[in-house]
């Protein structure tokens, strides 16, 4: 496997870029997979899949814009049997915790004939600093219709060190990791603890899910972004999700980082304002 390329399938994204570095480190070869590669790579035209895939042997995927989307599991499973046509041995997929669609992506693979390693994330702290929230953390106040639900929030270098370690460790094939990090907090009480560590006044506002989809639709969003994030704040976030989970001790035999370590690093980039 050492010597192995691995093709890093969804760009360099907060775990594909993390992913890629820490390969980069151990002196392995990967390469990305994206619309914007050389060799392009495009979800929604498959034409363009085995000439990305071509020359690696394991891949690590994510799936934009995400696996709760209607066509993510028919997706998953193509590219699984593309993948064997084109001679790789195993897939790492990055998947979601209580998603519907992302269960069914998951058995889509596996029934790809294909060696497979799953991880199941939760919510990633880097959506504070990295995604979807960084501009309203910095602003100072973060909207959402995510009320007293607690989630046990992942550090995406867990997330990225659990992947590279079941690319390079034939002993996690077939295997299901549930990825969390060690407590579960709620939106309220992760934006207290940016406020801690940054030392500003930063706070939260739950709002209903109307005047949320009512924001986003003002601000131009497409219709597949906003019906995507109503499923995730809608449904997925009830608390299905609100457990810990053992995934990283049990793949990297160490406990997880913890929101308030992630919080203070982050902080200390500036990347939040002071």
């Amino acid at each position: 496997m050492q010597n192995s390329e691995i093709i890093l399938v969804g760009g360099a994204g907060k775990t594909g870029g993390r992913v890629a570095s820490r390969l980069k480190e151990r002196g392995i070869r990967s390469r990305f997979a994206s619309r914007s590669s050389t060799r392009p790579f495009d979800w929604e035209n498959r034409a363009t899949w085995p000439a990305a895939l071509e020359g690696a042997t394991s891949a690590y995927v994510t799936f934009q814009p995400d696996l709760a989307v209607a066509w993510a599991a028919v997706a998953i499973g193509a590219l699984a049997k593309t993948a064997v046509d084109c001679g790789l041995r195993h897939i790492v997929l990055l998947s979601g915790r209580g998603e519907d669609g992302a269960e069914r992506s998951e058995e889509m693979l596996k029934a790809a004939g294909i060696g497979y390693t799953i991880l199941r994330a939760s919510w990633f702290c880097q959506n504070f600093s990295e995604g979807a929230f960084k501009g309203s953390i910095a602003a100072g106040e973060l909207i959402l219709p995510a009320g007293e639900v607690k989630e046990p929030f992942t550090d995406a270098d867990d997330i990225a060190d659990a992947a590279v370690t079941a690319l390079l460790d034939q002993r996690h094939l077939g295997k299901i990791y549930e990825l969390t990090g060690p407590s579960a907090l709620t939106f309220r009480d992760a934006v207290s603890e940016i406020a801690t560590a940054t030392g500003r006044a930063i706070r939260y506002r739950q709002v209903s899910m109307e005047d949320f989809k009512g924001g986003l639709s003002s601000a131009d969003l497409p219709t597949e972004t906003i019906d995507l994030l109503e499923e995730l704040f809608g449904k997925v976030l009830d608390g299905r999700n609100s457990r810990v989970m053992n995934g990283v001790a049990e793949i990297l035999g160490r406990p997880p980082k913890n929101f308030s370590q992630y919080a203070r690093e982050t902080a200390e980039t500036g990347i939040w304002g002071t």
